[in-house]
């Protein structure tokens, strides 16, 4: 399955009986000898009488607290083949519960719940790295956030994976750089932690969002309205409720089905 080229090896896992070890999801997600993805989602049943645990893997085996794109996915997954006449969805993730609804027109919102902008993953202060100042949020998981003035300047291939084990990120970090082409639409470039460069990144969207609105005077407890994330796979809708929750806003599309075979 993939949001916006952002793509995942989805297993139904209800039954509880599957175990990978970090070396067979890094074979899954290999694009030359496995199945190919930018991550592996577990669709296991939760503890907590939900519709499901979302039990998420970067490509390199390494655990992640939440996926944007992912869980998109996953309530796809559940909507197609389990609760086909449910339209909102509760997931339980390593960062918390998550709701998400099914639109009219076929995409999925999800509730990401509020940024936070002080957190052990990253410092409590703007830092310069690579040439870049960089502004930091947890939606879940950590972001850096750069705003440039033009994306062809920068090398992300290379600057990505030294930000990305910089000393100052424990836990690792996702990088975003931005290029603003008005107030209401953004053009990003995403590396991800355990993955690099990929097509989208739905907690990248809502960290872009989160720093934008950070350095605005725009007052609380209001609604604000829907912006555009322009991302190479596509265009991602992130808007914030009054209760200052990030909503991400995009299509969850499925590619194809089939069983593969691991030897232990």
């Amino acid at each position: 399955m993939h949001g916006l080229g952002n793509d995942f090896v989805v297993i139904d896992n209800f039954n509880g009986r599957i175990k990978l070890a970090k070396e067979e999801i890094v074979l899954l997600c290999d694009r030359h000898k496995g199945i190919g993805g930018d991550g592996l989602i577990l669709v296991e049943s939760s503890e907590k009488d939900l519709d499901c645990f979302m039990n998420y893997y970067n490509a390199d085996g390494g655990e992640a607290e939440m996926c944007g794109n992912g869980i998109r996915c996953a309530a796809k997954f559940l909507k197609n083949d389990y609760l086909k006449n449910q339209d909102t969805f509760s997931i339980e993730t390593r960062a918390g519960i998550k709701k998400i609804a099914c639109e009219k027109d076929g995409t999925f919102s999800v509730n990401m719940g509020k940024p936070v902008f002080m957190h052990q993953d990253f410092p409590d202060r703007k830092t310069s790295l690579e040439g870049l100042e960089l502004d930091f949020v947890s939606m879940g998981n950590p972001h850096a956030v750069a705003l440039v003035d033009d994306l062809k300047s920068f090398d992300l291939e290379k600057i990505g994976p030294k930000i990305e084990r910089d000393s100052h990120f424990p836990n690792k970090i996702n990088l975003e750089l931005v290029e603003k082409k008005n107030g209401k639409k953004y053009k990003v470039l995403v590396w991800e932690r355990g993955c690099g460069m990929t097509l989208a990144c739905g907690t990248g969207a809502c960290a872009v969002y989160a720093i934008m609105q950070k350095t605005r005077s725009t007052g609380s407890g209001q609604a604000k309205k829907e912006i555009t994330i322009e991302l190479p796979g596509g265009e991602l809708f992130i808007k914030e409720n009054k209760a200052g929750e990030i909503i991400l806003r995009g299509e969850a599309e499925s590619v194809y089905k089939g069983e593969v075979y691991l030897s232990r």
